[in-house]
């Protein structure tokens, strides 16, 4: 379909790329980084919003045998810095807004990376004067399945950001086993409107995804309500992407009720927990569209279990609805080309309903932390990846999320998970979300926090919190303190950065209200 449009682009969605345009630049493109000096393994480097420069930077890379490495843009300069010193790419391409964010981070890493502009910055190299000056690279790429294709940062939410190496295969055996193939009727083709980045795993099988499928795919640059609305709207949306802090935020705009979304047909949501309020409220008011939950991570190249549509169908009988409505807080089962199991600290299977960590098995997993070996021995361990994810199954084998390995409460030996005592909390009239941590505790070795954001207009106190749960928890699960703030702290993609609330109330530095 080379006359059918591959990316819509800009905040408003004013421009448009055909596929046979897109394939043509990105040719053009591996000339020019070809000239540059780039060849099979070299890494090039790129900080800039959704947009289609992005889709023609990732395939000119491929043509090249190169790696291609996207950088969060959100990231500070110094954060920049340490990531072109762990990957030393050869070429960083970068919008014209990043410009004195990565001088200065070259400057910094003293790195002797080629600078390239979308736009206009300094005296670097115009990225869309190279693909106009150079002719089209028709070389045949000699890497396999199993070679590099992208290193992608961890967000970093717990820890340091991590370069996870993905191949070729781990994008490609996604694809093959999950996706449909192009449709060539344009009546019923979809459009995908994608505002999760693409320097994300969930962005960047998406791209691959939707050039597989054929489909049109909206980019919008950054998350804004209204123009996500308008969007669908008008390019008549089928599929969207969204994360859960997105999705109450446009269920909660004034204009919501003023577009028309029917044509919205797939609603995918994951990268955080989702409120089960918020889901319900979505179930009502997308009555058209069918919902499904993806769950995965950088270092499984996306979606390695699914809560399908038929799940979210609050249908049946009233024990099948009961069924359901505990299933649809759960992260669904696994799909058919990847295995799962849970396993005990000495990685022996455990039984259902008890809990363990994660681990995953498939062709698409990643293939190690770049530059990391005692990091990628303990995460692949016999052919396993250990997700540090915890959780236990039901008697369907659906999955449902207990916490982190590290994020465990372990209070006089015992293991509390975070995410069931955040459940009860949010179950609180008065409480509009809550983030619960371990804090060193000399008697316990660790104590139940909890950072509570109380309801609009409302004003619950600790003591109304500890009780609540002390009655519809373990004694040993209630907080034993509790903190009130304005709001969480997350990242771009909505996960609740637990690293920073510890850092903030390590050591007793803030006090129970």
């Amino acid at each position: 379909m080379p006359d059918r449009d591959a990316f819509v682009t800009g905040e408003n969605g004013h421009a448009r790329h055909l596929f046979s345009e897109v394939e043509a630049r990105a040719r053009s493109l591996a000339t020019g980084l070809r000239d540059l000096g780039i060849g099979a393994g070299d890494r090039v480097a790129m900080m800039e919003v959704n947009r289609s420069e992005h889709a023609e930077a990732v395939f000119a890379c491929s043509l090249l045998d190169a790696v291609f490495v996207p950088i969060n843009y959100r990231a500070r300069a110094h954060e920049l810095a340490g990531m072109l010193h762990e990957v030393t790419p050869r070429v960083i391409i970068g919008g014209e807004r990043y410009g004195d964010i990565i001088s200065e981070a070259l400057d910094e890493s003293k790195s002797t990376v080629t600078p390239v502009v979308v736009g206009r910055f300094a005296n670097w190299s115009d990225y869309d004067s190279i693909v106009k000056s150079s002719e089209q690279f028709w070389g045949t790429p000699a890497t396999g399945d199993d070679d590099t294709a992208m290193i992608m940062f961890t967000s970093g939410t717990s820890s340091q950001p991590k370069g996870v190496v993905l191949s070729h295969s781990s994008f490609c055996s996604y694809v093959m086993s999950n996706v449909t193939p192009a449709d060539p009727d344009p009546e019923t083709a979809e459009r995908t409107l994608l505002t999760v980045p693409l320097y994300h795993i969930a962005g960047a099988q998406a791209l691959m995804s939707g050039v597989y499928g054929g489909r049109t795919l909206v980019l919008q640059p950054q998350f804004e309500p209204e123009s996500w609305l308008n969007l669908v709207q008008r390019e008549k949306v089928s599929r969207a992407m969204v994360v859960p802090t997105m999705l109450k935020t446009l269920m909660d705009h004034e204009k919501f009720d003023s577009f028309d979304l029917s044509s919205l047909e797939v609603i995918t949501y994951g990268a955080a927990a989702m409120p089960e309020s918020v889901l319900m409220d979505a179930l009502g008011r997308f009555p058209e569209a069918q919902f499904i939950n993806a769950f995965g991570q950088t270092e499984t190249a996306a979606t390695i279990t699914m809560l399908s549509p038929e799940d979210h169908r609050l249908v049946g009988t009233p024990e099948e609805i009961e069924i359901k409505k505990k299933r649809i807080r759960s992260i669904g089962r696994p799909l058919g080309d990847v295995e799962i199991q849970i396993v005990d600290e000495q990685g022996s299977e455990v039984e259902q309903g008890v809990t363990g960590e994660i681990i995953a098995r498939g062709d698409r997993l990643m293939k190690g932390y770049w530059n990391m070996p005692d990091a990628t021995s303990g995460a692949l361990q016999g052919g396993w990846l250990h997700t540090g994810d915890l959780g236990w199954t039901d008697d369907g084998g659906y999955i449902f999320l207990a916490g982190r390995v590290r994020e465990f409460v372990k209070r006089g030996g015992e293991m509390i998970s975070p995410e069931e005592v955040e459940e009860v909390i949010d179950l609180h009239g008065l409480v509009a979300e809550s983030a619960v941590i371990g804090l060193p505790d000399e008697k316990w070795g660790e104590i139940v926090h909890a950072v509570v954001v109380s309801a609009p207009n409302a004003t619950p106190t600790a003591e109304e919190i500890i009780e609540w749960c002390h009655e519809r928890l373990a004694s040993y699960k209630k907080p034993e303190v509790v903190h009130f703030v304005d709001e969480l702290p997350r990242s771009q993609l909505g996960k609740v950065m637990k690293g920073e609330l510890r850092s903030r109330f390590h050591n007793g530095g803030e006090v129970k209200s």
